[in-house]
């Protein structure tokens, strides 16, 4: 299931920003699979199930990346690692591991996507020592970009190096109306091979918030309704629930044979789990690889699991 091995060529002549650390890949073989992960990649909750019990807080992305191959680095929305940081994570996880950061919020929600190209350039060397390990880059625009910004979207695409796969969340209403606003903005995508982002959070609203963490949430994501299109060759589907309690399979079912769909077709889907808390984010994701019936390391005994089946032998 894990599709056919492709070549991919890239055009390093195409990039139109002064970006020194950008590293060879030309003709480097990938093979099209699967993609899974969690929202971050460190939690104290996630001690004695997905981590060992004594699990540092510095190797926590190390463990993690045991059993994910990739995850959503949404840390790089808010702030800037450090250099040391950037080859710090670098060291932390294999090479078949794919980290999909975000492109700081200063580009989509301070300078919205104009006068940009310095910053951009220095961000970009900033994680150039990544990119080998980098699926994607996310932009997640604010729900205020609208369909009348779409050239300012036209302009910041321009300005990427081409050789980097990018991924774009948008939060208007408008773009998901299957109007001519939706079709222009799945056209420059596709002309672009950058993927739309669909966020699905339709479990996560289906139960009423009666704890902080489902009130939290239910805040800060956005209810709109889920497009599932391949606008590139590696689309990306966000699926949040409230906790595995409450029912999220029948609303994941569709994710199923959709992302069994993508990966019939070669592409490379990146599937990322949330719940309301991300306590219980590890346990989703393994639940939908078994129920899709792929073969994934997620599937394996997590370190904790492992670690107290062993304790449990004395």
């Amino acid at each position: 299931m894990l599709g056919r091995v492709y070549l991919s060529g890239l055009n390093l002549q195409r990039t139109v920003l002064l970006f020194v650390t950008l590293p060879v890949l030309y003709n480097k073989a990938f093979v099209c699979m699967l993609y899974i992960g969690c929202p971050q990649w460190s939690s104290n909750a996630w001690k004695g199930n997905l981590f060992s019990r004594q699990c540092k807080n510095a190797d926590m992305l190390s463990e993690y990346a045991q059993h994910f191959n990739s995850v959503e680095g949404n840390t790089s929305f808010y702030a800037d690692p450090s250099p040391d940081t950037v080859l710090r994570w670098d060291a932390s996880v294999p090479d078949e591991f794919k980290f999909t950061f975000k492109f700081h919020r200063r580009f989509s929600h301070e300078l919205q996507l104009t006068n940009v190209q310095h910053e951009l350039t220095n961000w970009l060397n900033l994680f150039g020592p990544l990119f080998e390990k980098t699926g994607q880059i996310m932009l997640q625009l604010p729900k205020a970009f609208a369909p009348q910004h779409l050239a300012k979207l036209a302009a910041f695409i321009e300005l990427l190096p081409k050789e980097l796969n990018y991924g774009v969340e948008v939060r208007h209403p408008d773009f998901f109306k299957k109007g001519e606003a939706e079709i222009a903005l799945n056209q420059l995508l596709m002309a672009h091979n950058i993927n739309r982002i669909a966020m699905d959070t339709r479990a996560l609203f289906a139960v009423k918030p009666t704890t902080e963490a489902l009130i939290d949430a239910q805040q800060k994501k956005p209810h709109l309704p889920v497009h599932a299109i391949a606008t590139g060759s590696q689309p990306m589907a966000r699926f949040v629930i409230a906790d595995l309690e409450n029912d999220y399979k029948t609303f994941y079912q569709p994710w199923l044979s959709k992302v069994t769909q993508w990966l019939d077709e070669g592409k490379s889907p990146y599937v990322f789990f949330h719940t309301a808390d991300n306590r219980e984010a590890p346990l989703l994701a393994r639940q939908f690889c078994q129920d899709l019936g792929y073969n994934h390391n997620v599937l394996n005994p997590f370190s904790g699991e492992k670690e107290a089946h062993q304790q449990a032998l004395f």
